[in-house]
């Protein structure tokens, strides 16, 4: 299999790859944090963390904060496991490691 075959299409997005960054170094995120960070808009952040949540890469959490509505996102297992992956592959395409 090539190099470009093992990176992941779900982390073809500077968006959704930004959110994995994000999640994978820390133990989550809320909708705030990551929407600075990022310098998005909601509806972008929403649709990509949608995007990876749907390929269990990353859970939501939804709860109150006293009245307000707070979003948080965490990496799961998989996630993390299919970002390394994916980052690997990117590094040994860069440095020429194939």
């Amino acid at each position: 299999m090539s190099l470009i075959n093992k990176l992941n299409k779900a982390f073809d997005h500077r968006i959704r790859l930004g959110i994995m960054s994000v999640l994978v170094v820390n133990d989550h995120a809320d909708f705030k944090e990551l929407k600075e960070l990022l310098d998005v808009t909601d509806g972008n952040l929403a649709s990509h963390a949608k995007a990876l949540e749907k390929e269990d890469y990353i859970r939501v959490e939804k709860s109150f904060i006293g009245r307000k509505p707070n979003t948080k996102y965490i990496a799961t297992d998989i996630g993390k496991l299919e970002f390394k992956k994916h980052i690997d592959a990117l590094e040994k395409l860069i440095g020429g490691g194939f």
